[in-house]
């Protein structure tokens, strides 16, 4: 790990906080008022048609407070932290010199700060910054795989990128934005997925060295 030893708590500190996302993000679910894009009237989320920024904002889209917002911000947070760590712990195990390393822990922690606003009015300006910081990262991941010869994890997170292409397409299409709040929660629990694989493979690797 070019001199720097983690112990196998923190190298699992990504996935643990991920799995506390995913459980915290289905709690707040729980407490949305109500309201989505195709229904501004609805009792409930909808994992059809509402997005998760819509667990973040303010007031749901029926109007009401939205009493999901803190139990919502407290995951964006534990999310953020989780890929900080990941970024900070793979490329010490990945071999990268010291100026890649600095770049894409650099970049990692830009590109999840800048994401922890993506509850305010910039929200669209948020996603195009916090996304172009983050390709830093994730070109750094791709490169460290291929180092490490990690060739499914690699294959397997190209497809990643064929699903953020696939959400932009949908973003930008006419008529075609109804589909895109599924395909946004698929990519993500796909990408968050792909992330706890390569992590518990950095774990696994660490374990048969003892």
């Amino acid at each position: 790990m070019t001199g720097i030893k983690f112990s196998r708590a923190w190298v699992l500190s990504p996935s643990f906080g991920i799995g506390l996302f995913l459980i915290l993000y289905l709690l707040a679910t729980r407490y949305y008022p109500g309201g989505s894009q195709a229904d501004q009237y609805s009792a409930e989320f909808s994992w059809i048609n509402n997005y998760w920024c819509n667990l973040l904002n303010e007031n749901a889209i029926n109007g009401k407070a939205n009493t999901a917002r803190p139990v919502a911000l407290a995951a964006m947070g534990v999310l953020s932290i989780s890929l900080v760590l990941f970024w900070i712990i793979f490329p010490f195990y990945a071999g990268f010199n010291k100026v890649g390393r600095k770049l894409i822990q650099g970049a990692g922690i830009l590109s999840m700060m800048t994401g922890m606003f993506l509850f305010t009015t910039y929200h669209d300006m948020v996603v195009n910054v916090a996304t172009a910081v983050g390709l830093i990262p994730v070109i750094g991941t791709f490169a460290g795989l291929r180092r490490l010869g990690w060739k499914k994890l690699y294959w397997g997170g190209l497809f990643s990128l064929v699903l953020i292409a696939l959400n932009n397409i949908l973003y930008y299409g006419e008529g075609l934005q109804r589909y895109l709040p599924l395909v946004q929660k698929f990519t993500f629990l796909y990408f968050l997925g792909w992330i706890c694989l390569i992590n518990l493979e950095i774990y696994a690797c660490e374990r048969r060295k003892v």
